[in-house]
């Protein structure tokens, strides 16, 4: 979302709204974005968290789950990447949703985001309480309280994120690569020793007859949650080093390397014990079945080295999400949907330092709503809160498919059918299915008929959604002046391109 006038400090002076802030500033190379992406992603905990997965939906089928979601994201990339050389800012879902289908529900997606990533974002420091606990009590540390370790990383992560983002990029870094490792060698030993006893190494989890054998809808949007955070690639555009390439090349490279890992990762999970009893075996121990595959085929000093490294793996997950919900502050704040204050960036560090600190209060908040509830920290809060942010992940890409096609229809500045209309509407009706197999299923998720409490994770999307749309609604009823300066533009001045705003400004 792009204001139509970049500010400066004189126009400023002279009265005009601060709300715009300053850019974020950065050199950041398609590698440096690609590792803050995938470790959004987080692959162990991802890795870890399929047998709740394998456990409520189609069993050793699951693979099918995570090739299925990446197919699809992968064509909603081509329409996605396409429309980024004509978006100037750094806003993701809803400048795209914006520029497309207008300020009302540009927005919309934009609230729609927030909800969505703090959704994940306090479902992962859940699980990462759990972890933490889990592993210090196999240490002799005894049961301490799950929440406390959230707590102790909401600290650190507010640190971090109120520093310079590369500080962060580093650290993400180190940690990535070991997760992976683990995962590899794991996967590597299952493979050359011939998987179970009873199967051997098949391909029964890409048949019909085994990813059928369950809700497989509901199945393919938890793998969807396994993807959040690749499309964010488009947020660090400010920082990135050449954005029109960079953003397009990271793109691309997340969306595979995510696809390609959680696809052989889990198969081979599921080989370990065949298709037939990976179900059963994920129902035993949805807590710990890699690490219980881990000792079965490798040793304990494997199973312990992933438990260390799932704890640091959902601690670089945090970070990532941190700093994304961060950027999202930000860039919202910009535009004036948001007090102004929000659009700050630290002189010293060039980071988003006033929506940082806000972001650690909001969870620090949820932390202390999950405590006082009582829920369980991984099969309710993770599982229940996650999967209603998959939700919000899968409405905003619907939304996203949509745009581009209403964009490049008003546009014209792309004429590649393939990249601005078959793709994008593949992608849609995809995204569409998946969607309505997923909210028919929700309740096999929940594992109760309670109408409240299935209405609230299902509905919760579309309330953030329509309360994006109540905001820009009372900015425009009480501050007309900076409701017309809520503009998305496209970024060539020299082609006669009208603004889709402004051809659809009645409409809004």
């Amino acid at each position: 979302m792009s204001i139509t006038a970049e500010p400066t400090a004189r126009t400023e002076a002279h009265g005009s709204p601060p709300a715009a802030g300053q850019r974020l500033r950065g050199r950041l190379g398609a590698t440096a974005i690609v590792f803050m992406v995938v470790a959004a992603a987080a692959p162990l905990t991802v890795i870890a968290a399929s047998p709740i997965g394998m456990a409520l939906t189609n069993g050793g089928g699951v693979p099918f789950n995570y090739l299925a979601a990446g197919v699809i994201l992968l064509v909603f990339a081509v329409g996605f990447t396409a429309m980024a050389h004509h978006i100037r800012d750094a806003g993701a879902f809803y400048t795209f949703v914006g520029s497309g289908l207008g300020r009302l529900a540009g927005s919309g997606a934009a609230f729609l985001a927030l909800f969505t990533y703090i959704a994940i974002q306090t479902a992962i420091y859940a699980f990462l309480g759990f972890s933490t606990s889990a592993l210090l009590g196999s240490l002799g540390w005894g049961d301490t309280p799950w929440y406390l370790w959230s707590a102790v990383a909401i600290a650190i992560v507010a640190f971090l994120g109120y520093r310079n983002i590369d500080l962060s990029a580093k650290v993400l870094g180190v940690l990535l690569v070991l997760e992976v490792l683990v995962i590899v060698i794991l996967c590597v030993v299952v493979l050359f020793t011939g998987g179970s006893e009873q199967e051997g190494i098949t391909g029964a989890s890409f048949t019909p007859t085994v990813f059928l054998g369950g809700p497989v809808g509901l199945g393919i949007m938890m793998a969807f949650g396994g993807y959040t955070g690749f499309e964010s690639t488009a947020i660090f555009r400010d920082e990135a080093r050449t954005p029109a390439t960079t953003i397009p090349r990271a793109t691309y490279a997340a969306v595979i390397s995510i696809g390609a890992f959680y696809t052989i990762a889990t198969w081979l999970l599921v080989e370990a014990w065949g298709s037939g009893a990976a179900q059963g075996i994920a129902i035993e121990h949805t807590g710990d079945m890699v690490q219980l595959t881990a000792t079965t085929y490798v040793g304990q000093w494997l199973a312990s080295a992933i438990s260390v490294l799932l704890v640091t793996s959902l601690f670089a997950c945090v970070i990532s999400f941190h700093n994304v919900i961060s950027r999202y502050l930000h860039s919202i704040a910009r535009v004036e949907l948001l007090p102004a204050r929000l659009s700050t960036t630290h002189s010293s560090h060039g980071s988003p330092s006033v929506a940082s600190v806000v972001v650690t209060v909001v969870s620090v908040a949820l932390l202390l709503l999950w405590m006082i509830s009582g829920w369980d920290p991984l099969l309710q809060v993770f599982t229940l809160i996650s999967s209603s942010g998959s939700l919000g992940i899968i409405a905003l890409f619907i939304l996203t498919s949509v745009s581009v096609v209403a964009f490049f229809a008003k546009n014209r500045v792309d004429r590649r059918r393939w990249n601005t209309q078959l793709a994008p509407a593949i992608a849609l009706i995809g995204l569409a299915a998946v969607l309505y197999l997923a909210v028919s299923n929700f309740t096999t998720l929940t594992g109760t008929t309670d109408p409240v409490l299935n209405g609230a994770l299902v509905l919760a999307p579309a309330v953030a959604f329509l309360i994006g749309i109540g905001v820009a609604l009372r900015l425009r009823s009480r501050r007309p002046a900076a409701y017309e300066r809520l503009r998305f533009t496209p970024t060539s001045t020299a082609s006669p391109v009208v603004s889709p705003v402004a051809s659809a400004s009645s409409a809004d």
